[in-house]
């Protein structure tokens, strides 16, 4: 199925394409847990990817009805990304501000060392945000224009 072609294209670090995306979107809700409604989480993150869903929906005789978009200042992110760790064995989380450990950077059930996801540091934060302003506000109008 297209699962397996998207997981190959990742595996290779290739990023999925639109198409793909949209077809595995399709392919989901054609399922009974989705006969009721669905609800997509970061996705569409381009224009692109919005009018091709928009497409698909179109086909299926179906239409977008709400679109959230949690605003959230940069500076406020970043603390609360920067700021978590995890347990990786467990997946127990912490925040260095909002819930930390009792001892800095260990866990306190297992007493093993916490660790913090590549892509929750500060230069990684700062590209996939960059990316966000440059690729996702543009779906925001999108969307807003259509009401």
């Amino acid at each position: 199925p297209l699962g397996i072609k998207a997981k190959e294209a990742m595996d290779k670090g290739e990023l999925v394409s639109d198409d793909l995306v949209v077809g595995i979107i399709d392919e989901a809700m054609k399922k009974p847990s989705c006969q009721k409604g669905f609800i997509l989480d970061g996705f569409p993150r381009t224009v692109v990817q919005a009018q091709k869903l928009d497409e698909m929906l179109a086909k299926q005789g179906s239409k977008i009805d709400k679109v959230l978009n949690f605003a959230i200042d940069d500076v406020i992110l970043e603390e609360r990304i920067t700021g978590r760790w995890i347990h990786p064995s467990s997946g127990r989380t912490y925040h260095s501000k909002f819930a930390p450990p009792k001892v800095s950077g260990i866990d306190d059930v297992s007493g093993e060392p916490l660790i913090q996801r590549k892509d929750d540091t500060a230069e990684v934060l700062k590209s996939r945000l960059e990316a966000f302003h440059r690729q996702t506000e543009p779906v925001i109008d999108y969307y807003s224009k259509k009401g």
